[in-house]
């Protein structure tokens, strides 16, 4: 491949599927991700099913990979190297044949499989006791420094393991404050606020996807990842 060419990217060679993109394993290095966006959900097409006041926003808007680096840039300026305790590290972006990649660091476990989601992780074992003092240290740290971020979503946190059960949890995707005019990023203790309503919305998302479990109840579309897709 010469220097500037895009990466080759085949839609089937994916190992997860977002709401909005899809994850490479970078053809160039095993421990990086690629992500880039599906192609039924571009920015056009977001900002066209968008409601009416939101379509008032920059077409950037609407662009996962932008607003995740905008994001990024925000978290080291504010929070620094301690953010990367809680998320993977960005590495910029790629030309691929596939449209624009974010290339990011790919998760993996001390196996060498790629880590799955806590969805996935809870789904599996039926209980969250396992990740003990790994879920109250990730809960403690994400307030302490107001990260930025939506609702934190099952499918959007992975746990990575080693021989000894889980030892980190962190958030791939969803940061970011969703706000028109987001406030916190210039207001640390509001940041911290919100990033505590995080948290509990965190608790009781895993609560419930417990109790669905207990009941028998339909895992959804997001957040399994299969084993041979682990192995890429």
């Amino acid at each position: 491949m010469s220097e500037g060419a895009p990466l080759q990217l085949v839609q089937s060679a994916a190992f997860a599927r977002g709401g909005n993109r899809l994850c490479f394993v970078d053809p160039r290095d095993s421990r990086r991700c690629i992500k880039v966006q599906r192609a039924d959900r571009s920015p056009r097409q977001k900002r066209r099913q968008a409601p009416p006041w939101k379509r008032l926003r920059r077409l950037a808007s609407f662009d996962d990979n932008q607003q995740e680096a905008a994001t990024y840039r925000h978290l080291q300026a504010h929070c620094g190297e301690a953010a990367f305790s809680l998320i993977p590290r960005l590495y910029g972006t790629v030309p691929t044949s596939l449209g624009p990649g974010l290339c990011s660091e790919l998760l993996r476990d001390s196996d060498g499989r790629i880590a799955r989601t806590l969805k996935h992780y809870l789904w599996e074992r039926g209980e969250a006791d396992s990740l003990g003092s790994v879920l109250e240290a990730f809960a403690q740290h994400w307030t302490a420094l107001g990260m930025p971020s939506r609702r934190l979503l099952l499918h959007n946190i992975v746990v990575q393991c080693d021989a000894n059960g889980p030892r980190a949890l962190k958030v791939i995707d969803g940061l970011g404050w969703p706000d028109f005019l987001p406030l916190a990023n210039h207001l640390p203790a509001l940041a911290r606020r919100k990033a505590r309503r995080r948290i509990d919305h965190l608790h009781q998302a895993i609560a419930a996807l417990l109790a669905r479990r207990q009941a028998r109840g339909d895992f959804g579309i997001h957040g399994w990842l299969d084993e041979s897709r682990r192995l890429c």
